[in-house]
């Protein structure tokens, strides 16, 4: 889906690195009431299922994904664009390059977990083809807020309810 706002920036997204990570902190920072920590990502990032990825562009980080790989699916647990580039295809862009890992033969959805209030993000990724199958009560323990599970499937994929419920939440602005 193109945006009709603003005209798509050509983007490299790669591997996230360790020299990423002050970058990433910024973008995070700048995006979230309740944003992660570099202990927060390094934890994540140490599990061997799970996988960073950033989006440059001009050699500059200006958005990151970080996901898991599970048996069936893909679990989104953090997404964020640096607010300077918002509304130019980044988080589409991004968004494309998890889809494209998808497989018809082995992992056929992406779920994440987006809090009550990230109105933003619900539309983001309802816009994405993403929809809102359940509510997460009390999902954050920092706030207590609930949150939207949300799906995405391919096209004729079987589906599968094995979303466990923890506190790995997309925190998410485009």
């Amino acid at each position: 889906m193109e945006s009709k706002t603003k005209e798509s920036i050509k983007l490299h997204i790669r591997w996230m690195i360790r020299r990423d990570m002050p970058e990433v902190l910024a973008i995070e920072g700048g995006c979230f009431d309740h944003p992660w920590t570099e202990e927060d990502f390094l934890q994540a990032l140490r599990q061997r299922n799970c996988i960073g990825m950033v989006a440059e562009h001009e050699e500059r980080v200006i958005g990151f994904m970080i996901y898991e790989l599970h048996r069936s699916r893909l679990h989104l647990l953090n997404f964020g664009v640096h607010t300077g580039f918002r509304r130019h295809g980044v988080g589409r862009q991004m968004i494309g390059k998890l889809l494209a890992k998808l497989s018809h033969h082995r992992r056929t959805k992406v779920t994440l977990a987006v809090r009550e209030g990230n109105l933003t993000a619900q539309l983001f990724f309802k816009k994405q083809n993403f929809v809102a199958t359940k509510v997460l009560r009390k999902f954050y323990s920092d706030s207590g807020e609930d949150a939207y599970l949300m799906q995405f499937h391919l096209a004729n994929a079987e589906v599968e309810e094995d979303f466990a419920h923890d506190e790995s939440s997309v925190n998410y602005e485009d």
